[in-house]
C-alpha cells in the first residue's frame, strides 16, 4: 500500500466500528498497570522533591549563592534561578516529544530520569560564593538548567504515559497518581528541609546542611530508573505503530502538530497556566511569602504547607474517583470558580498570623488545587491524538508552565515587594481562574472515553465482548478537517452513561 501523507489522516484510530472486533479492544493486565502507575508517580515524586527543596530552602540558598544585605533581594536573586530552569522546560519538551512519539514514552522517560538525578546532584556539590565567587551562581545556574531540561520531557510524558495504560473508565483514578506522586515528592522535600532546620544550628545550615537534600537525588534517581526500566511500551503506543507499519504511513512531524492542532495546543496551555499558577502560588511560594512578607518564622510556613499536602494526598485520590464519576469539567470548572470566590476570604486568613486560620486559608486552596491535580493527568493527554500526544502535551505543557506557572514564584515577589500589597496572591490566582474556566468551556468532555487515536481500552474480555455487542453505546468523533483517507477513519468512543458530553 502506498504512503499515506495526509497530516490530518493519519491521527486517528484505523478501524470503522463495522470492522472492529473484539481483539481489537485493548486488554489491560491490572499488575503492569499498577507498575505503569508506580513507575511514573515515583519519577514525578523524585522531580517534584527536587524542584521543591529548591523552593523551601530559597531563603538559604540566597545567602549561600547570593549573599546580601537584603533578605527580599537575595529571595528573588533564588527565585529568578529557579524561574530560569522553566525557560529552558519547552525547549526540553521540543526535544522529548518527538523523540516519546517517534521511538516511544518509555525510553525517553528512562532518559530523562537519568537527566533529572544528575542535574539535582550537582547542585549539592556547588562550592558556596565566599569560596568561588560568581563562579558559584554561575554553577547553579547551569545545574537548574539541566534540571529544566530534563524536565520539560517529564511530565508530558509520564502523563501520556499512564492515560495510555489506563483503561477507559479509570483513567481519571490512574492518573490521579501521577500527583500523588508529585505531593509525595513536594513532602519529602519540605519534611527533608524542615527536619534539617530544626536539628541544625543556622551555620551549620549554611556550611553544609542545605547540601544534603540535593544528594539524596542521586539514590532517588536510580530507583527511579529501576522501576522504568522494568516496563514495556503502552497498550496504545504499540497498537499504533504496529497498524502505521503495516501501511507504511509516515508518521506525523512537529509541523502537522501545529497546522493542525493549534486549537488543541491552545487549549492545553490555557488549562496548565491555571494548575500550575495555583499550584507554585501554594506549594513553591507561600512558604517564602510566610517568613519574608509575613514575617513568620521559616519552619513555621513549611509545616503549614506540609500539613495542608498530607491532606491533599488521599482527596487527590477521591477526587480523581470523582472526575471519573462526574466528569472533568465539572471538577476543573468548579475549582477555578472556588479560586474567584475564596482567593481574598483565604489569603486575608493567612494574614491573621494565628495558626489555625493561616491552615484554613492554606487548606481552602489546597482543596482547589487538588481538583487540578486529580483531574488534569487524564484530561490534558485526551486533547491529543497518539501519534502526536508525548509531542503536544510536552511542548504546551512547558510552555504554559515557563510563562506562566514557573514565574509565579518570582512575579508574585516582585509584584508584593513593588506594592506592598499582600493580596497580589490572590488577584494573581482570581486571573488565572478566570483564564482557567473559559478554555475549560471549550474542551469537549472526555470522562470514560477512549483516547483520541486509541482504540478502546478495557480491563476484562467480557467487557470486551460487551462493547462489540453493542451493550455499552457507541458514538463516533467528527471526521478530522481535510481528511480524505478510506484507510483511516475518527477514534471509536465508547459513551458511559455518566459521561458528560
Amino acid at each position: 500500500m502506498s504512503s499515506i501523507r495526509a497530516p490530518q489522516a493519519h491521527l486517528g484510530w484505523f478501524k470503522r466500528r463495522r470492522e472492529m472486533k473484539v481483539e481489537d479492544v485493548t486488554l489491560v493486565d491490572r499488575s503492569t498497570l499498577n507498575r505503569a502507575v508506580g513507575a511514573a508517580a515515583l519519577g514525578n515524586a523524585m522531580e517534584w522533591f527536587d524542584f521543591g527543596v529548591y523552593g523551601y530552602i530559597a531563603v538559604t540558598l540566597g545567602r549561600v549563592f547570593f549573599p546580601t544585605g537584603n533578605p527580599t533581594a537575595q529571595l528573588i536573586a533564588t527565585l529568578a534561578t529557579f524561574t530560569a530552569a522553566f525557560l529552558v522546560r519547552p525547549l526540553g519538551g521540543i526535544v522529548f516529544g518527538p523523540l516519546g512519539d517517534r521511538y516511544g514514552r518509555h525510553k525517553v522517560l528512562a532518559f530523562t530520569m537519568i537527566m533529572m538525578a544528575i542535574g539535582t546532584f550537582s547542585i549539592g556539590l556547588i562550592p558556596s560564593y565566599n569560596s568561588i565567587g560568581m563562579a558559584a551562581p554561575a554553577l547553579l545556574l547551569a545545574a537548574r538548567l539541566v534540571q529544566g531540561f530534563s524536565t520539560g520531557g517529564e511530565y508530558g510524558g509520564a502523563a501520556t504515559f499512564i492515560a495510555e495504560y489506563s483503561t477507559d473508565k479509570k483513567r481519571g483514578l490512574m492518573g490521579s497518581w501521577l500527583e500523588f506522586g508529585t505531593l509525595g515528592g513536594y513532602i519529602a522535600g519540605a519534611g527533608t528541609v524542615t527536619a534539617l532546620q530544626m536539628s541544625l544550628s543556622d551555620a551549620d545550615m549554611l556550611a553544609w546542611g542545605w547540601r544534603l537534600p540535593f544528594l539524596i537525588a542521586g539514590p532517588l534517581g536510580l530507583l527511579g530508573l529501576y522501576m522504568r526500566l522494568k516496563l514495556e511500551e503502552t497498550p496504545a503506543f504499540q497498537a499504533y505503530s504496529e497498524e502505521a507499519e503495516k501501511r507504511e504511513m509516515d508518521r506525523p512531524g512537529l509541523g502537522d502538530l501545529f497546522r493542525v492542532h493549534w486549537r488543541q495546543l491552545l487549549k492545553c496551555v490555557g488549562l496548565v497556566l491555571v494548575f500550575n499558577v495555583t499550584d507554585y502560588m501554594l506549594l513553591t511560594y507561600m512558604p517564602s511569602y510566610l517568613s519574608v512578607t509575613m514575617g513568620y518564622a521559616e519552619s513555621k510556613g513549611l509545616l503549614l504547607i506540609i500539613l495542608v499536602m498530607l491532606v491533599m494526598m488521599p482527596l487527590n485520590i477521591v477526587g480523581g474517583i470523582f472526575s471519573d464519576r462526574l466528569g472533568r469539567k465539572p471538577m476543573i470548572i468548579g475549582a477555578c470558580t472556588a479560586l474567584l470566590v475564596l482567593a481574598v476570604p483565604c489569603m486575608l486568613l493567612i494574614g491573621t498570623g494565628n495558626n489555625w486560620l493561616i491552615f484554613l486559608g492554606l487548606m481552602l486552596l489546597g482543596v482547589a488545587l487538588v481538583c487540578f491535580t486529580s483531574s488534569m493527568p487524564s484530561t490534558l493527554p485526551a486533547l491529543f491524538y497518539t501519534p502526536v500526544r508525548y509531542s503536544g502535551l510536552s511542548i504546551a505543557f512547558n510552555v504554559s508552565v515557563s510563562l506562566f506557572g514557573g514565574t509565579t514564584p518570582l512575579f508574585t515577589a516582585w509584584l508584593v515587594d513593588v506594592t506592598g500589597d499582600p493580596l497580589v496572591p490572590a488577584y494573581y490566582l482570581m486571573v488565572a481562574a478566570a483564564i482557567g474556566i473559559f478554555t475549560m468551556l471549550t474542551v469537549r468532555e472526555t470522562a470514560g472515553m477512549p483516547l483520541r487515536g486509541s482504540p478502546p481500552a478495557v480491563e476484562t474480555k467480557a467487557e470486551a465482548r460487551a462493547l462489540m455487542a453493542g451493550d455499552q453505546p457507541v458514538t463516533v468523533d467528527r471526521v478530522l478537517p481535510g481528511s480524505n483517507s478510506p484507510a483511516v477513519t475518527p477514534v471509536l468512543k465508547p459513551t458511559p452513561r455518566h459521561a458528560l458530553i
